[in-house]
């Protein structure tokens, strides 16, 4: 009996060890199960997150590039566990996500690049004043040869390489000035072959296409800064939506520091120094030169996107003022009462206005507020649009300085433009024609004879000041001399006060209407009366 009473709670032992065991085995396989599980959930989900960024080029905003990154070639794949740098953008550049439509290189309607396929270069040179070239695939830099080098995929079983293919092109929007053209570095973009690979391989890998441009040409002049450089700049690139990677010939410090607003405003990447850069940049697609519509001109019949001279405006609005990010220039409201803001123009050394303070004096008695803008002081291009952008008028001798019409407030504000002997036309054309694209109220002064420093120069009844046409004529071939160095570069102007106040008087009428809401143009077929 005792061994009985012994031998039943050993059983019972037993067994409750023994279904310890099973139910502790069976969490086990579970905890297993579930660790299996939220690893297998967590490799899926970067391969979600992560496979885009090596199969593809970032969409700018949101939209999908029109291009597809190849794959690594042979050696790549381990390239970045060798400290290589991978640049992205910052800021708010990649802050705006959502579906949007597939975008291309090449923002402008009918061109023979807008459709680019892959692995492709495509030059249009059809325009009278500028080239501009596009590759779509792997991109490097070699900057032994100022070279850009395209780069093919692995051709399935070891195929054939692609044709090579070479072009060459100087990015700058005068391509008929050969005096200025020569000065401007010639890059070359050519397809490479696979096995030139392995002697170009990336030391920095961008995200966004490159964009290959000078600070070069006629850069110490405004209007050729703005009409040359930044605004076919912004035609090319724009709609990238500053996905995009500067990359600039004849870069100086000094370039960034003036322009460094507009240049963020157009990229969020750092700026890349070609010329002196060593490294081999990486690339998932390219632009070369840029578009240009005319002068200070935003075509929106040749955009995609339908952008106008307003639009460039606005930029320059979002860059310069001190308003949130994605605010639009300055509203055009009506003039508060009281007396409308006159700026004036100041030059030295040439085409100056010699009695500038009876001018000041005129303005003011006729109803403005009148502001003397000194030019040739230094002073940041920000300063100058806070300046400018807050006048409800601006008076100027034709010049570089007028470029800052692009700060004026589209559809509200005034420019009147003060043509010297000789040069009307030129003035109306450089000066007159974009501030009615603009939808500003525009006046322009053509200086007489009697008005002109060139009727001290020249005896009574010389034809220079005579008969400037017949003048400019007789010079033939050498028109341009003339008028560079005698109707620009050597005349100032003393204005009659009398019938400059005509002027002044029209324009404060004017000014004091109801704003031309809703009446900007959308095109440059839509001009307004000048």
């Amino acid at each position: 009996m005792a061994a009985a009473k012994v031998s039943g709670p050993k059983k019972v032992v037993v067994a409750v060890d023994d279904a310890a065991a099973a139910v502790k085995m069976a969490k086990g396989r579970w905890a297993l199960a579930v660790q299996s599980f939220l690893a297998l959930s967590v490799v899926a989900l970067c391969a979600l997150l992560y496979a885009p960024r090596f199969f593809s080029a970032p969409a700018p905003h949101g939209a999908v590039v029109g291009f597809f990154a190849p794959r690594s070639t042979s050696g790549a794949a381990s390239e970045e566990h060798l400290g290589l740098e991978h640049v992205g953008v910052g800021g708010d550049a990649d802050r705006e996500g959502g579906g949007a439509p597939r975008q291309v290189l090449d923002n402008q309607v009918g061109s023979p690049c807008s459709s680019l396929p892959s692995h492709s270069i495509c030059c249009d040179r059809s325009d009278y004043h500028s080239d501009v070239c596009f590759m779509a695939g792997d991109v490097r830099t070699d900057p032994a040869s100022l070279s850009l080098l395209l780069f093919p995929p692995p051709a399935p079983g070891g195929g054939a390489a692609a044709a090579s293919v070479e072009e060459r092109i100087r990015p700058y929007t005068r391509k008929w000035d050969g005096y200025i053209t020569k000065t401007i570095h010639e890059v070359r973009l050519r397809a490479a072959r696979p096995e030139e690979a392995a002697a170009h391989r990336c030391d920095v890998r961008h995200d966004a296409p490159v964009f290959v441009m000078t600070a070069g040409g006629y850069s110490h002049n405004l209007f050729h800064v703005f009409n040359d450089g930044f605004l076919p700049l912004w035609l090319t690139v724009q709609h990238l939506r500053r996905r995009v990677v500067l990359a600039v010939l004849a870069y100086s410090p000094r370039w960034v520091g003036t322009y460094g607003e507009i240049i963020s405003g157009l990229s969020g990447y750092h700026v890349v120094d070609l010329l002196r850069d060593r490294r081999t940049h990486c690339f998932p697609g390219a632009i070369v030169g840029t578009r240009y519509h005319d002068y200070l001109a935003v075509n929106s019949t040749r955009l995609r996107d339908s952008k106008t001279i307003v639009d460039f405006h606005r930029f320059l609005a979002d860059a310069y003022d001190e308003q949130p990010s994605g605010s639009s220039s300055k509203p055009a409201t009506a003039t508060p009462p009281g007396r409308p803001r006159l700026g004036i123009v100041s030059r030295r050394g040439r085409r100056v206005i010699e009695n500038q303070a009876a001018v000041a004096r005129l303005a003011a008695s006729v109803g403005f507020d009148v502001d003397i803008m000194e030019t040739a002081t230094g002073a940041p291009l920000s300063a100058v649009y806070a300046s400018v952008s807050s006048y409800d008028a601006l008076v100027g001798v034709h010049g570089a300085d007028l470029t800052t019409l692009l700060f004026l407030r589209p559809g509200r504000a005034a420019l009147a433009q003060i043509a010297p002997l000789g040069i009307a036309l030129l003035s109306r054309n450089l000066f007159g024609v974009p501030a009615a694209r603009m939808g500003l109220r525009y006046e322009q002064y053509d200086v007489s004879a009697a008005e002109s420093s060139l009727s001290r120069r020249y005896p009574p009844g010389h034809v220079v000041v005579a008969d400037p046409a017949r003048a400019r004529r007789e010079q033939g071939g050498k028109e341009w001399e003339l008028v560079e160095h005698v109707y620009l570069r050597g005349q100032n102007v003393s204005l009659d006060l009398d019938r400059f106040r005509e002027t002044l008087a029209r324009m404060h009428s004017r000014l004091k209407e109801e704003p031309q809401q809703g009446q900007v143009p959308k095109s440059a077929d839509a001009l307004p009366k000048m």
